[in-house]
This record gives structure tokens, sequence and C-alpha cells, in this order.
């Protein structure tokens, strides 16, 4: 009685992940008979969906019930959690039943907590843009997925290039699986550069503009991104965790810190060889300026939050923070620090 809950806003990876389980268990033979995708945001849905679950199958295979946009991890009635608690353990061995959802689920709510003892929970929610080691290990293990070869190079370029965009890193990864023809040589950095289409202007390019506290090139990137429809609180998302990183990095190297995987740890960078790269990043700005800018990045993200016009909001700040990068030889941003 396999039992599955999926959540997340990566639709596409949630979708991915779908097809192979429906392909897993159904004869293709018996498809329309075993095969139930039903909303699950009221209570007589959730219910049509436990009675299919618990039909025997037909023909060979298994049964698979969907249960889309499913609302049980929110909210669930007395009734209904019994219902769950009733059918949930028994369900027939060659049934498996499917719930998804946007929201995670709430670990308060009882039906939540039934689900975590019996059913398997797998999270799709798009990774952050600045955590760029995760999205060099999405790459690969995608690339693998798909039987892509590429060398280390061309995968930190990929991730590059599409960002946590799922959708269009599997579709560069088809279009570079036709370009090789099954050839065993790893797909390098230069066709990869030939042949992927390259988000040039992204959220992580404005942050370092504005590290180095080039104006025109900052506010260039922050009309290109609102002209591709790069949700503003997305940015602002992007720029504040980028800031972070780099302020905990200034933090830990002043205070004398040297042990790169207890800096990776701290700032939470996943690869500890990661830390020379962003030691030479920050070295121009010391720990005042980086801690300066905070305040101003929360301040802006409250600002769209009450619904100020994003572009003429975004340019003012922007210009703010470079100001701040660039003021290296103003008393209040001195500093002893290295």
């Amino acid at each position: 009685m396999p039992i599955y809950l999926f959540w997340g806003e990566d639709d596409f990876a949630m979708n991915q992940e779908i097809v192979k389980l429906r392909e897993d268990i159904l004869d293709p033979n018996w498809f329309q008979f075993n095969y139930h995708k039903i909303s699950g945001d009221r209570p007589e849905d959730i219910q049509e969906a436990l009675n299919q679950a618990m039909t025997p199958v037909f023909g060979s295979g298994g049964r698979l019930v969907w249960l889309e946009n499913c609302s049980i991890c929110q909210q669930c009635s007395e009734e209904l959690l019994s219902e769950l608690k009733r059918t949930l353990p028994n369900l027939p061995a060659s049934s498996t039943l499917l719930l998804s959802a946007k929201k995670k689920p709430d670990g308060r709510n009882k039906a939540t907590k039934l689900l975590q003892k019996l059913a398997t929970l797998r999270e799709f929610s798009p990774i952050s843009p600045w955590k760029t080691d995760a999205l060099v290990t999405r790459v690969e293990q995608t690339a693998k997925t798909m039987g892509v070869k590429l060398t280390r190079q061309a995968t930190t370029l990929l991730a590059e290039s599409v960002g946590n965009n799922t959708r269009q890193l599997w579709n560069e990864l088809e279009k570079l699986q036709l370009w090789s023809g099954g050839s065993p040589k790893p797909i390098d950095e230069t066709i990869v550069s030939r042949l992927v289409v390259v988000n040039t202007q992204n959220s992580l390019q404005l942050a370092a503009a504005i590290r180095t506290g080039d104006s025109a090139r900052a506010l260039e990137l922050v009309a290109d991104l609102l002209q591709r429809n790069e949700p503003p609180l997305k940015i602002v998302a992007t720029l504040i965790g980028q800031f972070r990183t780099w302020l905990t990095i200034r933090l830990l190297v002043d205070s004398g810190e040297k042990d790169d995987r207890a800096i990776a740890k701290a700032a939470e960078v996943g690869n500890p060889k990661r830390i020379y790269f962003l030691r030479k990043e920050i070295q121009p700005l010391n720990a005042q300026q980086l801690l300066a800018t905070l305040p101003l990045l929360l301040a802006l993200e409250v600002s769209l939050k009450r619904g100020a016009e994003p572009f003429a909001t975004l340019q003012t700040n922007i210009l703010q923070l470079c100001q701040i990068c660039r003021s290296r030889d103003r008393q209040h941003f001195k500093t002893n620090s290295p």
C-alpha cells in the first residue's frame, strides 16, 4: 500500500516524478481503468479517492490514485481524519495513493502527523538562486538521470545559465542529449555555451554589480529582470540571501576563522571549496558596509509587500546599495579588517 505525499511549488519537477511513478505502476493496457486523478480540495473528493484506492485493480499492473492539490495537511475535520485512520493502513498492496500540494504540510495538523507515519514525503520546492552548490548538484543528478555526460565546467555553466528553472534545465539537457547522439565523450562548456539559452541577466549578477558599486550595470539588470517578469520580491529575496552569505563570511574572517569548512557550515555554503572564491568577492568590502546593506534590503522588501511601485522602488534602493558598497573611503565604513 504505497502512499506518497509530494509538496512544493516546482510543478515541473513534481510532474516529472509523477510521470515516472505512473509508468512504474500502471499497465498501459489497463491505464483507463486503474488511473484516477481527483481534485483534493473537498472532503467528498477525498472520500472518493479513498474509495478508488480501496478498489481491487482491474487486469494487470497496479492502481494509482492521485489527489491533486490536497488540502488535508492544512485543515482536516475529525470525521475525515477518522476515515483516513481507518482506510490508509488497510489499502490493498496493488494500490498507490499519491497526495500533492503546493503548501508545506502543517506539522501541527493531525492528518500530517498520520501521513508522516504511513507515507513517503518529498519536497519539490525551487532551489534558492544563491545556493549555487545545490543548483550544480541538481544539474548533475538530472543529467545522470537523462544519460547526459557533462564535464565539470559544463555542469557549472549550465547551472549558471538556467538557475532554478527546472523546466528549462530539462529542455536544455534534452537538446544536449540530441546533439551528443549517444557519444561517450562528455559535453564540454564550449558546446553548452553554443547550444544553451543563457539567462545572462539574473539576480545573482545584480548582487555582484551592487557589490562592486556598478550603478549603471545594476540599473540595467533591474530593468532587464523586470522586463522578463521576474517577481520583484524574488529579486529582493535573492539579494538578501547573497548579502547575508557575504556578511557571515566577512564576520568569520574578521574574527580570525581560517577553517573553510567551518565557514561554509556557518554560511550554509554546501561546498567548502567555494569559500576561497567568496573570500575574494568580499575582499574590497568591510563588515560595516555589508551590515549596512541588510536594513536597506529588508526595508525594500517591506515596501514592495505594501504595494510600492516595483521599478522606481528597486531603482532608488539599488542606487543606495551601490553607494554603500562604493564608500570605502568614508570614515564610518572604515575597519581594521584585512
